[in-house]
């Protein structure tokens, strides 16, 4: 059974760093595409980064470039995003899920955690 359970969540101050992990079990991290989402209240869901099995080809959706970092770590069958200047607009529910990656975008596929709370306010 595929299992993906996030954590890292919280409460931060603008401008502040949290990272956010994300850890598989019944699936190899490392041969799945994998990736984060996330949906704001009243918003729809948003492909927020990835990281492809092969290659580690890594997509950002515009509003994150040059402040989340996504990696992965074979060894631990995790994946994590480090979001650094920290806006309240990032303020979402953010999910991991398996996907496909490309430079150009990210597609989820079927599996997906419950999610973790980032709020980011003053």
């Amino acid at each position: 059974q595929v299992q993906l359970v996030e954590s890292g969540g919280g409460l931060v101050q603008p401008g502040g760093s949290l990272r956010l992990s994300c850890a598989a079990s019944g699936v190899t991290s490392d041969r799945y595409d994998l990736g984060w989402f996330r949906q704001a209240p009243g918003k729809e869901r948003e492909g927020v980064s990835c990281i492809a099995s092969i290659g580690g080809t890594t997509y950002y959706v515009d509003s994150v470039k040059g402040r989340f970092t996504i990696s992965r770590d074979s060894a631990k069958n995790t994946i994590y995003l480090q979001m650094n200047n920290l806006k309240p607009e990032d303020t979402a529910v953010y999910s991991c899920a398996t996907v496909i990656c490309s430079p150009f975008g990210i597609r989820r596929l079927s599996y997906r955690g419950q999610g973790t709370q980032v709020t980011v306010s003053s």
